[in-house]
């Protein structure tokens, strides 16, 4: 049984204004863990009032701390780091609480954030800007510059991974940094909130309202928020970009996903079958890069038994985790049931199971596999976001890739084979951001960066990496001469 430390007493999620702790004046909303249905947590929402406030303090700071030189500000990353690192057990045993995820699953999503903070890390080296004599007596050179507050509104599904994608580079390249948490998962700002703390960051550069979407509005309609990052859904992102950018502000949302794999017959049937497998069940199949619909071309029950024998493997409890929540299980029962009725077969089903008595009441659905789905219907389209795969068959390459296309969506895509050149064939056909060649999740690692295209992602440029510094910031281009020049051009 993967164990959990379920706290004594309910615990209070307050904000952080101007370095301060306060509990907010709003709404009062009850944090649930997945694992037992029990409250584990509440906080008050932030009022419109509130949330200006907490803006104009995180302005203020921002002025010092944009002129702060970037090696002192990287210093105090470091520090930020090593008690990440210190306290990984206690914030990963958190992140399972509120979220539902197994402890191994949970230190992971803190390992990947403390590798975009190792990239962070490395911009006072990597990105020192440029300069060049263009024509004689003149030279022209280019500066990066903090925006000054920036804001992220970050989902339940990672509640420490996804906000550490974004934390380390915004405040590292200077930025005062507000942040809104899911309201199903606020436990863990709270130590990330704190850690920062500890680690010297200065009063008002990181800024946590709790709260929903009152709250969201507030964040982005406040005159000094420069630019606003999102995590969720595809519904939700497309508001809050329209939202933004209707102030003329920049904005970055990454949306839900369809995810395709591409099995064919020649692919290593325990590569394959264990790396489906765990693509769709992992996190119990709530991420953006879960595999949701399977290709198979041609003869690979071979493959799809090693994938059905994995699945019944991840057993509820020990190796995958929970549902975010009671309504979210229902959804996901409601749908195995419509996919039947559209004719699809039943290979495993996860329904009506539970991981024993300690955690009976919490939201638990086991390994789905759905066989024979038709392509168009709701199991082959619609983001489900939980640990179910449908399998299409398709008679060949160009089916599988006319599927894929199909999809409205654009995250990721795979391909499990040893044909490289069915491989390529995926990776410039498929219309998805990040590509996967035998491997079942293709996040890509720091420095490469993290987004898709199509309904995936609202805004340009992508959350992480090399590709996100220029979201997070300007770039300004200075111009100088101190001599005339006897022999000058056009250009001096």
């Amino acid at each position: 049984m993967n164990t959990i430390n379920f706290p004594k007493e309910i615990i209070s999620c307050p904000n952080l204004c101007g370095g301060l702790w306060s509990e907010g004046h709003g709404k009062s909303v009850d944090i649930y863990s997945p694992y037992n249905g029990k409250i584990v947590g509440s906080f008050k929402s932030s009022t419109p009032e509130e949330s200006k406030v907490a803006i104009d303090l995180a302005q203020k700071a921002s002025i010092k701390w944009k002129k702060t030189p970037i090696k002192e500000r990287t210093q105090i990353m470091f520090k930020f780091r090593e008690i990440l690192i210190r306290d990984i057990d206690l914030i990963a045993n958190t992140v399972s609480l509120e979220s539902g995820k197994i402890a191994p699953e949970a230190k992971a999503g803190i390992m990947k954030g403390l590798e975009v903070l190792e990239f962070a890390l490395s911009l006072q080296n990597l990105d020192s800007g440029a300069k060049m004599e263009v024509s004689r007596g003149v030279h022209c050179e280019y500066r990066r510059e903090a925006l000054g507050v920036v804001a992220s509104i970050t989902p339940f599904n990672f509640p420490a991974m996804v906000p550490m994608w974004t934390i380390p580079i915004a405040i590292t390249l200077g930025n005062a940094y507000v942040w809104k948490p899911s309201e199903k998962t606020p436990l863990t700002a709270t130590l990330v909130g704190a850690a920062l703390i500890e680690a010297g960051l200065p009063p008002g550069v990181l800024t946590i309202l709790n709260g929903e979407a009152e709250t969201v509005n507030a964040i982005i309609d406040h005159k000094d928020v420069k630019a606003v990052g999102f995590v969720g859904s595809s519904k939700v992102a497309k508001i809050v970009y329209q939202r933004t950018t209707g102030h003329g502000k920049r904005a970055l949302c990454l949306g839900g996903a369809k995810n395709h794999i591409v099995l064919l017959p020649d692919a290593d049937p325990t590569m394959a079958g264990n790396g489906i497998a765990d693509s769709f069940t992992g996190c119990a199949g709530q991420r953006c890069m879960a595999a949701s619909v399977l290709l198979a071309v041609g003869d690979t029950e071979l493959h799809i038994e090693k994938i059905k024998e994995r699945a019944i493997e991840t057993t509820i409890g020990s190796k995958m985790g929970a549902i975010i929540t009671k309504e979210q299980v229902d959804f996901l029962n409601i749908a195995i049931e419509a996919a039947i009725k559209d004719g699809a077969t039943l290979l495993l089903d996860g329904r009506n199971q539970n991981p024993g008595a300690e955690y009976e009441n919490g939201y638990w659905i086991a390994p789905t596999i759905l066989d024979n789905v038709k392509a168009g219907t709701q199991a082959a389209v619609a983001e489900l976001f939980g640990p179910i795969i449908s399998i299409v068959r398709c008679k060949n390459l160009s089916e599988a890739i006319n599927i894929e296309n199909s999809n409205e969506y654009g995250n990721a895509a795979s391909i499990f084979t040893n044909n490289g050149a069915a491989a390529e064939m995926i990776s410039q056909n498929a219309s998805a951001g990040m590509i996967g060649i035998n491997i079942g999740v293709p996040v890509p690692r720091e420095p490469f960066s993290f987004g898709g295209i199509n309904q995936s992602k609202f805004g340009y440029g992508d959350i992480t990496g090399i590709h996100s510094l220029n979201f997070w910031s300007d770039s300004k281009k200075v111009t100088t001469k101190w001599q005339t020049q006897n022999d000058n051009n056009w250009m001096s």
